[in-house]
């Protein structure tokens, strides 16, 4: 499945991504987070080895009451008699002793063993030519011609669950070609729930050296506490360039924790702090203006405020919310203050430069669980709250609802979009009153949010449904030149691409504002590009594809219903 998609804007990324190369410093950073990850696995192994010895110590018990002894002592004799028949068969070979030197070896002081002739191979320092190999030329201009990134190209960042496998797509959309395909992908730890893109370098000298400098990075949250920081201009890349977490503390940090578990030999949970997150991460908001503030909101029920530059929690705010927290948003023009919402069916609007005040933070209520929360790009006074009834609600901030009313927190506008939950939505950055929705129910549905026929509130244009199960994200993407694109993905593990300017109920509801149009297109990574034909199939009085917006209405039967 997929569960989150975030699009990079056009610029950012490098034109020939490099492949990763490890020098001496990263080996070190290297070495030392693999020290971590392997003091806790031999942790995790000895309370497995202990517990299983308890259990087989039960079951020698069980079994010495009597009962079934005999049958134990039958299959060892039974052992034996096959021992002796397979060690008369491997006698000749000696396999006892095969890791032991010879006499010549024993005098001589060394051993042969399996790499024994190692120091006979010649080997050539990094830089110098091997007259053993060849490399052709032509090989690495391919190699460079199928990493280079255009200009005109976005980046789409998919994150991917297969097969308990995660890891992070980085794919290259080429609109004017129609062409979605995977430039490279990233390994990660547990199953992902949220992918934010930032424009500034995470880890390296120049971030901290240069603060005007941009980078092209991905901050991801996972089932695990920890936040990983990639580099996507790097291609196999071994670990992250940051982790904001636990997971980054020095390994003396792990020395003592093994120390205290020799004493206690109990394992107590985590408690909450305000240096790392002890739950899974549910969103991540990074802040574009101050670009080294990365917001994390998680199921510990805290919000924390990292610093990039050093990959510290500069702030954790522990008392905004009674149960897990699971969308944040920063405000479009105000730097400091933020959007939360949580499981405990309320949004708070919160400054970052206050104390945890959640007594004086403007507060509101909803039916249902939160799903996510937005500002409106286009005007900062509003906010748009999905929520799991399948509701999108959009709210006034300069008039809260008082405290001791919360349920009665009266919206601008209160739209029932979907039957079931409502797992995701966006209001597009370039067009004013352009926004999607999208449900578990498979369901994608394009809204006008500033109808003129509805007296101001949101119309439906067009529902589709693109048969990749239960939709988990829905994005638009953030340039001007493909403002009309929007990414599709959901629990099938495939992600599309449509171009919502090919419809001709996206046409008439924002005419004006589209340069050109053809017939429909979904771009699909896999798949062929027939789907963009202007081929129109009847089925069941509905006009599946498009045209040049005359003639039939195409999904205007559909937006009527």
């Amino acid at each position: 499945m997929i569960t989150a998609t975030t699009w990079v804007p056009r610029g950012f990324a490098a034109q020939f991504p490099q492949r990763y190369d490890i020098d001496e410093k990263e080996f070190e950073r290297i070495a030392d987070l693999a020290r971590l990850h392997l003091e806790d696995a031999k942790e995790d192994l000895e309370e497995a080895e202990a517990a299983a010895g308890d259990d087989k110590e039960g079951e020698k018990d069980r079994g010495s009451n009597g009962a079934g002894t005999e049958t134990v002592d039958k299959d060892e004799d039974m052992k034996e008699v096959g021992d002796e028949k397979d060690d008369d068969d491997l006698r000749e070979y000696d396999l006892d002793n095969y890791d032991e030197p010879t006499e010549a070896e024993a005098i001589d002081g060394e051993s042969m063993g399996m790499f024994g002739n190692i120091k006979g191979l010649a080997y050539y320092q990094p830089g110098e030519n091997d007259p053993y190999i060849t490399m052709d030329p032509q090989d690495d201009d391919e190699e460079r011609e199928e990493l280079q990134v255009l200009g005109t190209d976005n980046l789409l960042l998919v994150a991917k669950t297969e097969d308990d496998i995660a890891h992070l797509e980085v794919y290259v959309y080429e609109d004017e070609a129609d062409n979605l395909y995977v430039h490279h992908d990233i390994m990660l730890p547990a199953i992902p729930l949220c992918v934010e893109w930032l424009d500034i370098p995470v880890g390296s000298a120049s971030a901290a050296e240069n603060k005007d400098a941009q980078g092209n990075y991905a901050a991801i949250g996972t089932m695990d506490p920890d936040i990983e920081i990639w580099n996507l201009d790097l291609v196999d890349c071994l670990f992250p360039n940051a982790i904001l977490g636990a997971g980054s503390e020095p390994s003396s940090t792990s020395v003592s924790k093994s120390k205290k578990k020799k004493k206690n030999k109990k394992k107590k949970s985590p408690k909450v702090n305000d240096n790392y997150h002890i739950d899974a991460v549910l969103s991540l908001s990074g802040n574009r203006q101050h670009r080294n503030l990365l917001a994390s909101a998680s199921a510990d029920k805290t919000v924390k405020l990292w610093d990039l530059s050093t990959a510290k929690c500069a702030k954790s705010y522990n008392s905004l919310h009674t149960d897990k927290i699971c969308a944040l948003s920063w405000h479009p023009n105000s730097a400091t203050t933020i959007l939360s919402g949580s499981y405990d069916r309320t949004i708070v609007w919160s400054d970052m430069r206050s104390p945890d005040a959640t007594s004086t933070n403007p507060r509101w209520g909803v039916d249902a669980d939160v799903e996510d929360v937005r500002w409106d790009p286009h005007d900062g006074h509003y906010f748009y709250v999905s929520t799991e009834s399948g509701n999108l609600y959009l709210y006034d901030s300069r008039h809260p609802p008082p405290t001791s009313s919360l349920v009665q927190s009266k919206p601008v506008w209160t739209l029932n979009a979907h039957d079931k939950s409502l797992s995701a939505f966006d209001v597009n950055p370039v067009i004013p009153g352009f926004i999607v929705t999208a449900s578990v129910d498979k369901s994608v549905k394009l809204w006008n949010a500033r109808a003129e026929n509805t007296g101001g509130g949101p119309a439906m244009v067009v529902s589709r449904d693109f048969d990749l199960g239960k939709i988990f994200s829905a994005r638009f993407a953030p340039d001007k030149e493909v403002g009309f694109r929007l990414a599709v993905a959901g629990s099938k593990g495939v992600v599309k691409v449509w171009d919502t300017s090919t419809n001709a109920g996206v046409r008439r509801a924002f005419a004006g504002k589209i340069v050109g149009a053809g017939g429909e297109r979904v771009v699909g990574a896999a798949e062929d590009s027939s789907d963009g034909s202007d081929e129109e199939e009847e089925e069941g009085g509905v006009a599946v594809g498009g045209g040049d917006g005359e003639g039939p209405d195409g999904w205007e039967s559909m937006e009527e219903e």
